[in-house]
């Protein structure tokens, strides 16, 4: 039985608020907890109506502040936003505040469009380029402080924060193995690459104080209901989020359709298919058998499962359900 984790993207459903978001992020997560899953990941995006997760590290305190066991942390942070040292003081913050719980996935991606990215860091004269020596920078930060050390993280040096790195291409699996890390890849949203990029981080991987071997955990996307008609109609909001993003307009999580015949164009469609093709949609039994074979495949080592559910009890369901599956798979 491999470990389930849970991917929260705080979905803002269309007429709430950030407020609700969170408020729903803080019931799924204690939920998620009693239901035995492994660790709760938000991630940061910024100028998204529909995502509320922007200042990744406080949604990160609020979910562990309302829980007690389970591990929580960013699926990632979009490490070219930031200088390494503020990462590590926050996160040297959040470990100290919640010790051993505390996990930092890394991503290259800014999270935003390119006017937004400016507005975050006010210039682009650092960009992802500089990903891999920000990692090491930030590794550093967290190593303990030597003597005369000029510039520390306070918290943050000494402290036992596992750093992950994410992708959805192959530089990530390439840098992950590289630099010892586990990798988390995107096959939730973007999985063309994926059995290429499990193949080349596992086949490069180079054991670091950190990892030994290699240890790969993957993006899902799942959508489980009392039947498949009821998992498909469910699917529909996530479905209308990625068309509304490909086209330029993207907003708040929409009320789940009947049918997404007449909204999209057979392009369209046939994007949104290849790109959510890793999604697990239907009964207990039809997810079951997907996750059965995915896991197969992939040779996952973790699930993290994702869920972007209009109705927040439907989305409890859905991860009961596979939090139930995961015991006989």
């Amino acid at each position: 039985m491999i470990p389930f984790s849970v991917l929260d993207l705080s979905p803002i459903r269309q007429g709430d608020t950030a407020a609700h978001a969170f408020a729903n992020t803080r019931d799924l997560a204690q939920h998620a907890e009693r239901w035995g899953y492994h660790r709760y990941w938000v991630a940061e995006h910024h100028n998204m109506r529909g995502i509320a997760s922007a200042a990744t590290a406080l949604v990160i305190s609020h979910i562990a502040a309302n829980t007690k066991t389970i591990r929580v942390g960013a699926g990632g942070i979009m490490l070219p936003n930031h200088s390494p040292l503020v990462i590590a003081e926050q996160f040297g913050t959040l470990e100290s505040l919640y010790p051993g719980r505390i996990d930092l996935g890394l991503g290259r991606a800014p999270g935003s469009d390119q006017r937004t990215a400016r507005a975050l860091r006010r210039n682009l004269s650092e960009t992802a380029d500089d990903f891999p020596q920000d990692v090491q920078e930030l590794q550093a930060y967290f190593a303990p402080a030597t003597p005369n050390q000029a510039i520390q993280a306070v918290p943050g040096a000494g402290l036992d924060i596992p750093i992950w790195l994410l992708g959805s291409s192959l530089f990530g699996a390439q840098l992950a193995a590289e630099l010892g890390l586990p990798f988390a890849f995107a096959s939730h949203f973007a999985p063309a690459m994926m059995m290429q990029a499990i193949e080349i981080y596992r086949t490069r991987f180079k054991p670091s104080a950190q990892l030994q071997k290699p240890y790969v955990m993957l993006g899902v996307s799942v959508f489980a209901a009392a039947s498949d008609a009821e998992g498909l109609r469910l699917f529909t909001s996530l479905q209308q989020q990625f068309l509304n993003l490909i086209r330029g307009v993207p907003g708040q999580l929409l009320p789940p359709r009947d049918s997404m015949e007449g909204l999209w164009q057979p392009e369209e469609r046939a994007h949104l298919e290849r790109s959510l093709s890793c999604a697990m949609v239907g009964s207990a039994a039809t997810v079951k058998e997907g996750l059965r074979e995915f896991i197969a495949r992939t040779g996952a080592d973790e699930l993290m499962i994702t869920a972007q559910i209009y109705d927040h009890t439907a989305r409890l369901r859905s991860f009961e359900i596979t939090a139930e599956l995961q015991k006989s798979l």
